[in-house]
């Protein structure tokens, strides 16, 4: 890890789940049922058994698919829940980015401290922008939301947005810089934005030299703009008692999945063409005759999904000395799921969580303060 260079040293993990806000959790891949739809009840259990099961964290993804979205679903759960920290994937540029960063405080002072924020730099759902132009856009969106919860004023010019305005209705409860920025993208320009303005880097799985490769390159684009960030790991996980267990659960996992739905299922997300996903069918073409990329990684779930596309499959042994390699790299944090939801988060905190010292990230890196703050939305004085 000598070459890498990493925010959090603390050996501690952040180990988070996911909650498919986005018509995608399966009992069989590829096959709808009805019970497991992305309803707020259905979400809100995998975000409560995550709570309960003491994941430190919860991806919220956002799509334009049937299921919820982001922001509302996190307002409702979020008040329900006791410890986990929220994990919202926003879009930049949906919405004007003062009252984005006011919505972001205002769940945050919901949360008291336990929100994060997945930047997303796709499409707007129905539109088609230039990927360059994209990436400016939601830089300057990145900025003002940085302004607007760190200083007393946002004075803002640039090619999309034009702002002078007062930051007291947008201060959050966390202190020292506001939630934690994490972001994921393999294009040039993601990696840079990432690079100058967020916290967390997260990467879909790939063989572990190309991960290595991947979080030098990153290290070192960082420390270009003076800084560090730390590394995550979102990958899928089947973990049974025995690695024979486990391997059968992949297979009959995809047992019903025929090709033609397959590539429906794929190509209805936003992201279905992006570098990322690319280099993930790459990876899959490339995997032995059972699926597997390297060993315990398997790549049979990208058949059908878009984005994050394997999982580590394996005994629970298995399982923590392929975690304890990405660790030993420099990773220092986990976004976990597996098929259905809900079953598969109480493999994961039955085999593996006991066995790691776990974190939140805002706590370690001072984000979410000990008590509670002064701000317009708690005991500051009213104007």
């Amino acid at each position: 890890m000598s070459d890498i260079r990493i925010r959090t040293e603390d050996p501690g993990l952040e180990v988070a789940y996911f909650s498919d806000l986005c018509n995608g959790d399966y009992e069989y891949l590829g096959v709808p049922d009805g019970d497991l739809r992305s309803s707020f009840d259905h979400c809100s259990d995998i975000v409560l058994r995550a709570d309960q099961n003491g994941f430190k964290n919860i991806l919220l993804p956002s799509s334009y698919q049937v299921g919820q979205d982001v922001m509302t679903f996190a307002a409702g759960v979020g008040p329900r829940t006791s410890q986990i920290n929220l994990l919202t994937a926003i879009r930049m540029g949906e919405m004007h980015p003062p009252m984005l960063a006011r919505s972001i405080s205002t769940l945050d002072h919901i949360l008291k401290g336990r929100l994060t924020v997945n930047i997303i730099s796709s499409d707007l759902p129905g539109t088609v922008m230039d990927g360059m132009e994209r990436y400016r856009r939601s830089s300057e969106v990145i900025q003002i939301l940085k302004q607007a919860w760190t200083r007393d004023e946002i004075d803002f010019q640039g090619e999309f947005y034009n702002l002078k305005l007062n930051s007291d209705p947008v201060k959050p409860y966390q202190q020292n810089g506001g939630p934690l920025l994490y972001f994921g993208g393999i294009s040039p320009p993601a990696q840079e934005l990432c690079a100058e303005f967020c916290d967390v880097f997260l990467m879909w799985p790939e063989t572990e030299d190309r991960i290595k490769e991947t979080m030098k390159g990153m290290s070192e684009k960082a420390a270009t703009y003076g800084r560090t960030i730390d590394f995550g790991y979102r990958v899928h996980m089947i973990v049974r008692e025995t690695e024979k267990e486990a391997r059968e659960y992949a297979r009959r996992l995809v047992s019903r999945l025929e090709d033609d739905r397959a590539n429906e299922i794929k190509h209805r997300a936003q992201d279905s063409r992006s570098a990322g996903v690319l280099r993930q069918d790459e990876l899959r073409n490339m995997a032995d005759a059972d699926g597997f990329i390297e060993p315990c990684l398997w790549s049979g779930i990208g058949r059908g999904r878009s984005g994050c596309g394997s999982a580590i499959v394996g005994d629970p042994g298995q399982v923590l000395e392929k975690m304890q390699r990405y660790v030993d790299m420099g990773v220092r944090s986990f976004v976990l799921s597996g098929y259905p939801l809900l079953d598969e988060c109480d493999y994961i905190s039955r085999y593996i969580l006991p066995e790691l010292k776990l974190v939140s990230f805002p706590e370690v890196q001072g984000r979410k303060p000990a008590r509670e703050p002064v701000t317009p939305l708690t005991t500051g004085p009213r104007k």
